[in-house]
């Protein structure tokens, strides 16, 4: 059985280059460009990792996050943060809103599967 990963990104550049590099190692992707979808899809196919931009319209990413981790049927998903804000202090919020870990935008193409390998 391979790895369900969900990609929320409301930019499409970022989107395909992570869901093309997944996709290349056997993984199954989902994706969504905004937080109501990704609950949707959350909802249908409980993936085993979601990849989360904290940046979304309308909902953030962060907010999202706490919301899932909140819910008895979503606490134990695996939400990392990929994300461009990689300043001081970002991290600490990045943890607190619940999220697993944080990769950095923009992504590293030759270690982005190891760096998620370790989370799981």
């Amino acid at each position: 059985m391979s790895l369900r990963i969900l990609i929320v990104d409301d930019n499409p550049t970022n989107l395909k280059l992570a869901s093309d590099l997944l996709e290349m190692e056997g993984m199954d992707i989902f994706r969504a460009v905004d937080a109501e979808s990704a609950l949707e899809i959350v909802q249908e196919s409980l993936p085993d990792l979601i990849l989360m931009d904290i940046g979304l319209p309308r909902m953030d990413g962060l907010t999202l996050t706490k919301l899932l981790k909140g819910k008895k049927e979503t606490k134990n998903i695996k939400v990392i943060a990929l994300t461009a804000f990689a300043m001081k202090g970002d991290q600490e919020k990045i943890i607190a809103a619940g999220c697993d870990g944080y990769i950095t935008k923009p992504i590293n193409t030759r270690k982005f599967k190891e760096q998620l390998l370790e989370f799981l």
